[in-house]
């Protein structure tokens, strides 16, 4: 951390103490906060860390020079913490303290494509309490190794000693999880658990497993036939139930087939042990395969029409039986009801009423069986450009479309 090292004179006139106390904000502040973070919830850090510094403003005159500014203030934040603590006892609240951090780090060995995002709090709580703070204050607070020892009352050696078998220990408890590939803390790839006060227990980690065993046959796939190297790596996120689920993505109240959205580069989905009423372990597993190949298409081209990522996300994913493709369209097909491309661009809740996803699969399935995968790749790419790649336009492409689908059933 830089500049955490600096001296200042003990006793500043009003002046210099307003300047040492915005340079102390701005080369600080980040770091306090990350620490309530971990140390309490992300709720609260913010206010805590202006608590801090407020404090800090008030009592400058008191610094001893003989210590590093960072130091002098990261005391008053163990000891607001330490309040914090006697508060929240007292409220019989539950602390996570080191357990529940939000940036830790581990991937996929398909790391190129695909961060899934869980919860090594287990693991983390396997190791002391000193050996937690010391992992913490290095990679998650960004701390200096000077910074840890003066702030843990050890010699910078013994600091770094410790940290090495630490994070030696805690690799080992990670290759627990399954076919993973760990990576180096030091990395920074970030993991955020979903899951906070939980531990890990065998059948989180078998979600973790069964979820890699998905991805690992299709992400690659995908990412060949469809001729696209994605601009970015995709983020897991897994959330214990619906309602948590629901919550987190600002859907209160969704209907419970609702189970996993994607917003810029994160998938979110809720965790296949509470997959709710309508869906099941297999079918949670099945929609990130999904999602992802949604996701892929909008990286391809972002005003891809939704007919076209949720199609191809459903093709891909083979999340529908050819039987109820069949009975949950027989209706619609009958009465000649069949929906517009235009129609299918629905963005609300009817868009599943009107059996979107299942004729948008039936769209794509058309487009692959009649035109080849060369055809589908065009329409990705250029949607508005119909005649030239099918020879025809989109009222005659989706009457022809009307017709297999008609033949089909």
């Amino acid at each position: 951390m830089s500049g955490a090292h600096d001296k200042y004179p003990a006793y500043p006139d009003e002046q210099g103490k307003m300047k040492q106390f915005e340079a102390a904000y701005s080369q600080y502040r980040s770091a306090i906060c990350k620490y309530f973070t971990v140390k309490i919830n992300r709720t609260v850090a913010d206010d805590l860390t202006q608590h801090v510094f407020l404090k800090a403003a008030e009592n400058l005159h008191r610094f001893n020079a003989n210590s590093s500014l960072f130091t002098w203030i990261f005391s008053i934040a163990q000891n607001t913490v330490k309040n914090e603590y006697r508060s929240l006892s007292r409220k019989k609240d539950i602390i996570s303290d080191f357990t529940s951090m939000e940036p830790q780090s581990i991937s996929l060995d398909f790391a190129r494509f695909v961060d899934i995002r869980i919860d090594i709090g287990s693991a983390l709580k396997q190791l002391n309490e000193l050996d937690q703070q010391i992992i913490t204050l290095h990679y998650f607070v960004d701390c200096t190794l000077l910074e840890v020892a003066r702030i843990v009352g050890m010699r910078e050696s013994a600091v770094k000693n410790r940290l090495y078998r630490a994070l030696e220990k805690l690799r080992k408890l990670l290759k627990e999880w399954g076919d993973i590939a760990v990576m180096s803390i030091q990395d920074r790839i970030s993991i955020v658990s979903k899951n906070e006060g939980q531990s890990a227990g065998v059948s989180e980690k078998k979600v973790h497993r069964d979820l890699f065993d998905e991805l690992k046959r299709s992400v690659v796939q995908l990412v060949s036939k469809f001729n696209h190297e994605p601009s970015r790596k995709v983020v897991i996120e897994i959330y214990p139930d619906l309602p948590t689920f629901h919550e987190a993505v600002g859907e209160a109240g969704a209907p419970n087939w609702f189970m996993g959205t994607y917003e810029d580069n994160t998938l979110k989905i809720v965790s296949p042990l509470n997959p709710g009423p309508e869906h099941t372990y297999a079918s949670i597993l099945k929609s990130t395969t999904h999602l992802f190949a949604m996701w892929l298409v909008r990286d391809i081209n972002p005003l891809a029409p939704k007919w076209l990522s949720q199609g191809i996300g459903g093709y891909e994913a083979k999340q529908m039986s050819e039987s109820y493709i069949r009975d949950t369209t027989a209706e619609a097909i009958r009465n000649g009801a069949i929906p517009t491309l235009a129609q299918l661009e629905n963005d609300t809740w009817d868009f599943e009423t009107m059996g979107g996803f299942q004729f948008s699969y039936l769209m794509v399935e058309f487009i692959d069986k009649q035109y080849g995968l060369d055809a589908l790749n065009q329409v990705i790419r250029r949607p508005d450009n119909c005649r030239g790649i099918f020879n025809r336009s989109e009222s005659e492409l989706h009457e022809q479309w009307v017709h297999y689908i008609s033949a089909r059933f």
